[in-house]
């Protein structure tokens, strides 16, 4: 018999590449980690995405967070200039220079004052930079940017060559580099070989749709170790960089069994009394008017009463008038704003593109760690892109959100019944709960509607209910049902009227009827009574007929026995044998 032999897998640790984070918010998730420790990096794109500003981030960081000096190359921009420059991310540079902590050395190159002749090689730079470096112990470098370095030289054998030993002796010096580079025609920088000699290649863009600008990030290559290969947008601030790493957002969230109150008590009753999933993601859709902003804010109000954070993502109003609105259905949202448990972050959907609209609210919701979250509206955000492009990031906001367990609300102004009901970005289908503001026209006036259409994982009302706003808030009235349906407004305050009218006339005919009945109970009472006193007196009579006829026959009676006995006394006078008459 033959006996199958497995082969034997020998398994050994791998070598694990050294990394060097860059301290970039989302980027070190994006290559798991960070820049390769101790091999040069290569950072390409075109004039303005914001290379030199990545690259002294990179810099800056190591100093301030991983006491790890650095050296800067500038070959365009002079010291002060750059350091004026990244003062708008308020980075102190030049503090950091008198510590000894950074140094910025700038190197004047001219191609004019370029002539080749004899051997072209760089020894010169290399030892101003290994002065550099050795000067401050720097473990981070900077070289910015890399087509001036060879500006002048036009021998394309001599160029490949001394890219490949300024990347060797940089590796060589164990320092984690950055080289920037301009894009190229049809290459990802001007010469195409710099990417060829990288270990870890970053391409930054800054692209521009329907007049509006989106910065991304896309790791190329990176030798050795896994990363992440989409495109991820990113935003340059006054607080800095942030990148957005969309493959971190996944379906592993936690399903959470607690829930957070609506703000709306008739509306926690149509959710098992309870309200929300926390951690779950709502969607108030409606026409203009018909109250989404006004639940949106009873729901924020509801979170930082309970001592929570929220933070209102407001695309179409100002704080401001947000405020003063909610004033007029008695919520005071100011005071959670005093107290910073509510913030407000406004901005135009036209102000750049979605991605950035994106990431903005990804570090935004890092940075406040709130417990729940209100876009009002999600569905302005299709002025800033197509509706594929908002429903995919409405997808990964969603899931970002959730793997944050942060409760989210999201409005959308729509159109259409409840029969009908969509949204242009077709995302219902990804939030938990839905409900629906309706308006409906009837007897020359709008009355709203409030309709639950799902809300997954508990049992929920299917009643339409009518929406009511005034200074105390928002009620919902119960059904009321009406010859033709549902009735609201003022349908059903005249339906209300004649139902009690119609009340009022069958208590009274109720009444009306008893009363007769009554009347009847003792009409047949007294007959009753008079037929029971005739009986009564007819046997009187019975019984005094029956004495009289007893008596009459009693009478009868003795007559005979003294008729009989009458009798007998004359036959025995009349006898022979009686002496009195025996001598006659």
């Amino acid at each position: 018999m033959k006996t199958s032999v497995r082969p034997r897998i020998v398994t050994r640790d791998l070598p694990v590449i050294a990394k060097s984070p860059t301290g970039i918010d989302g980027l070190d998730e994006v290559t798991f980690g960070g820049l390769p420790q101790g091999r040069p990096t290569l950072l390409c794109g075109a004039a303005g995405c914001g290379k030199t500003l990545f690259a002294m981030t990179f810099l800056y960081n190591g100093a301030v967070a991983y006491n790890e000096p650095g050296v800067f190359i500038a070959f365009e921009e002079q010291p002060e200039d750059l350091i004026k420059n990244v003062g708008s991310l308020s980075y102190d540079i030049e503090r950091l220079i008198e510590q000894r902590k950074i140094v910025v050395d700038h190197i004047h190159l001219d191609r004019n004052e370029i002539e080749e002749a004899g051997d072209y090689d760089l020894d010169g730079l290399f030892i101003r930079i290994g002065f550099a470096i050795d000067s401050v112990g720097a473990k981070r470098v900077v070289i910015d940017t890399i087509e001036t370095l060879f500006g002048g030289l036009d021998n394309q054998a001599v160029l490949r060559s001394e890219l490949r030993r300024l990347f060797e002796w940089l590796k060589s010096k164990g320092v984690t580099a950055i080289i920037t580079g301009e894009r190229g025609d049809g290459t990802l920088t001007r010469y195409g070989l710099e990417e060829y000699v990288a270990d870890c290649v970053i391409l930054l863009d800054n692209r521009v749709h329907d007049q509006l600008s989106t910065r991304r990030l896309r790791v190329v290559k990176y030798r050795g170790t896994a990363h992440g290969t989409n495109e991820y947008p990113f935003i340059i601030d006054q607080e800095g960089i942030t990148v957005m790493p969309i493959t971190s957002s996944g379906l592993s969230h936690d399903a959470s069994t607690e829930r957070v109150s609506t703000g709306i008590a008739d509306l926690d009753e149509m959710l098992e009394g309870r309200g929300y999933y926390k951690g779950s993601s709502i969607l108030i859709s409606g026409m203009a008017g018909a109250g989404k902003s006004t639940v949106s804010a009873h729901f924020a109000n509801s979170i930082c009463a309970a001592g929570q954070r929220c933070i209102y993502f407001a695309l179409e109003e100002s704080p401001q008038q947000i405020v003063r609105n909610m004033r007029s259905v008695g919520l005071d949202l100011q005071q959670w704003v005093d107290r910073g448990l509510l913030r407000f972050s406004a901005r135009r959907p036209n102000l750049y593109g979605l991605e950035t609209h994106l990431a903005a609210m990804h570090r935004e919701v890092k940075e406040f760690d709130p417990a729940a979250v209100v876009v009002d509206p999600i569905s302005s955000l299709m002025g800033a892109g197509l509706a594929g492009d908002v429903h995919s990031m409405t997808l990964r906001l969603i899931d970002f959100l959730k793997s944050r367990g942060v409760t989210a609300l999201f409005t959308n102004l729509g159109a259409g019944s409840a029969e009908t009901a969509t949204t242009e970005m077709q995302i219902s289908s990804l939030t938990d709960t839905w409900l629906l503001l309706y308006n409906r026209e009837s007897n020359g006036e709008h009355n709203r509607q409030l309709y639950l259409l799902k809300s997954r994982g508990m049992a929920h009302s299917n009643q339409v209910r009518e929406f009511l706003m005034s200074g105390d808030g928002i009620a919902l009235r119960e059904v009321y049902l009406g010859p033709e349906g549902v009735l609201t407004g003022s349908a059903r305050v005249a339906q209300e009227v004649r139902d009690r009218a119609d009340r009022l006339l069958r208590t009274q005919d109720l009444e009306r009827r008893t009363r007769e009945i009554e009347r009847r109970r003792r009409e047949i009472a007294a007959q009753i009574e008079t037929l029971k006193a005739q009986l009564a007196s007819e046997e009187g009579e019975m019984e005094l007929l029956n004495l009289e006829g007893a008596a009459r026959e009693d009478q009868r009676s003795a007559d005979r026995i003294a008729m009989v006995q009458s009798r007998s006394s004359k036959r025995a006078v009349s006898s022979p044998s009686n002496p009195m008459t025996s001598g006659k």
